[in-house]
């Protein structure tokens, strides 16, 4: 239902969002660092729960809304451009680490899963990933909205849990390396920068031609 140049763009998107640092990101690492792989597993589990339900909750209010008010519909990929270009905007400006772990507690398996949930519950860039990108790859000419979302967000789905899960196997050795080579961290900033807003260059491009 959902095309092959559309579900590797929105991938690619998806692949540079998750690689963005982010709330996500830093807690995996700090708790992975803190606890060890075990517990950041645990808190990943929470984190993908939180993703589930995002998209179970935009696929629901969404698929119908967008059918019945085609406006509603444009305005909101045209957000998500603008979504793209804001995301670029911060990787070229962005004078932090991307990976300087914080110190966090002990905690119980309960609580690292509950914690993981609403670190990604409570983040704004899940929201707008959801609401504003994933309708840009859906076209009511191919069929199903509902079954083109549920493509495209277990296509983000699973790309986030394999970048997730191998930030937590990897945790101390990548925050290591990175914050010994400034350089990189530079490198990597923009390399995302340019990456995002080519994608939003080309997505704004095919919608004015449609």
């Amino acid at each position: 239902m959902v095309s092959f140049a559309n579900l590797l763009a929105f991938a690619l998107i998806s692949l540079g969002i998750v690689c963005s640092p982010g709330p996500n990101m830093i807690y995996l690492i700090s708790r992975s660092i803190t606890q060890g792989r075990i517990a950041g597993i645990i808190s990943l589990l929470g984190v993908m729960l939180g993703f589930v339900i995002y998209l179970f909750a935009t696929l629901v209010g969404l698929a119908s809304l967008f059918n019945a008010v085609p406006f509603i519909y444009e305005l909101v990929k045209w957000a998500g451009v603008a979504y793209l270009l804001w995301l670029a905007w911060n990787s070229f400006n962005s004078k932090t680490s991307i990976l300087t772990p914080q110190t966090l507690s002990i905690e119980t398996p309960r609580k690292l899963f509950l914690m993981g949930f609403m670190t990604n519950l409570l983040n704004p860039k899940i929201a707008i990933l959801y609401v504003s990108l994933l309708p840009q790859f859906q076209d009511p000419a191919q069929g199903s909205l509902l079954l083109q979302g549920a493509t495209l967000g277990l296509t983000q789905l699973i790309i986030s849990f394999i970048v997730n899960l191998s930030i937590v196997l990897t945790a101390s050795k990548i925050s290591t390396w990175f914050s010994t080579r400034p350089t990189w961290q530079k490198i990597q900033r923009w390399f995302m920068g340019s990456v995002l807003t080519g994608l939003a260059g080309h997505l704004a491009f095919e919608r004015v031609g449609k």
